[in-house]
């Protein structure tokens, strides 16, 4: 699977992987209790290969950030919690992406990126970024 299958849906905490595309919208699974719901064309979705974190030159896919987060890491749970401080997250954040743009990326940001790679690591889904790396690749060669 991929993180173009991978949701985030505002309003609704977590990541959810789309099930099936209806005509209205889509169902999609929630990766924290795995209940099915129903989301609309009209709520505000957002696709994580689509989300990017600004830097003070550039803007990093999210794909790149939390690769970073699992080299840090060693692939497994966040030495912090989403839960944490501003101070302790910034302070890891930091760590992980040193030129990340502080008047653009808020506490509540590095908070969503954090939780998202701990669900992504709990149901084993961080291949998803080196599968997305190889897509993109061969891609490019194409």
């Amino acid at each position: 699977m991929s993180l173009d299958q991978i949701l985030a849906i505002s309003g609704k905490p977590g990541l959810y992987e789309i099930i099936t595309q209806t005509r209205t919208g889509a169902v999609v699974q929630s990766l924290i209790d795995k209940k099915r719901i129903t989301v609309g064309a009209h709520s505000n979705i957002s696709i994580l290969s689509e989300i990017a974190i600004y830097t003070l030159a550039e803007e990093v896919p999210l794909r790149e950030v939390l690769k970073k987060v699992k080299d840090k890491e060693q692939g497994n749970p966040t030495s912090i919690s989403h839960k944490d401080g501003k101070d302790a997250l910034e302070e890891y954040f930091f760590d992980v992406l040193p030129d990340y743009d502080e008047d653009r990326v808020y506490p509540s940001d590095i908070k969503k990126v954090i939780h998202w790679y701990n669900l992504l690591q709990k149901n084993n889904l961080l291949d998803a970024l080196e599968a997305d790396d190889e897509a993109k690749t061969s891609d490019e060669e194409e």
